[in-house]
């Protein structure tokens, strides 16, 4: 019996993630923004030098305007602004786009606009 479900599992295609990343298109900052592609929700987490150590990776959860949005086909779409902090969110099936960025250890999103 496992010899004749072999096909189906070899010709399955592999799923795509939940998940989208981009980093900031600052070129100075080590920032990558992460998007929830079904809700819209983004967060982002960078590195930090720890002195005497390796360091570590400081995360900034969802804040005001970042949370879960109507349920779309999100994407991040970076500016080629290279001093720029933030980042476009993108609905894709509604064509609105906000900003996100860090602010006060949260990563929150302007109202999404078209």
């Amino acid at each position: 019996m496992f010899w004749s479900l072999l096909p189906l599992a070899v010709a399955a295609p592999a799923l795509a993630g939940v998940f989208e990343f981009a980093p900031a298109p600052q070129t100075d900052l080590n920032r990558v923004y992460r998007i929830d592609r079904s809700t819209g929700e983004v967060g982002a987490c960078q590195f930090q030098l720890k002195e005497g150590g390796v360091g570590v990776t400081i995360c900034f959860p969802s804040g005001e305007g970042a949370g879960p949005q109507p349920a779309g086909e999100y994407t991040l779409m970076p500016s080629r602004h290279e001093r720029e902090g933030g980042i476009f969110r993108v609905n894709m099936r509604t064509g609105e786009m906000s900003i996100c960025y860090v602010f006060d250890d949260k990563t929150v999103c302007t109202p999404q606009s078209k």
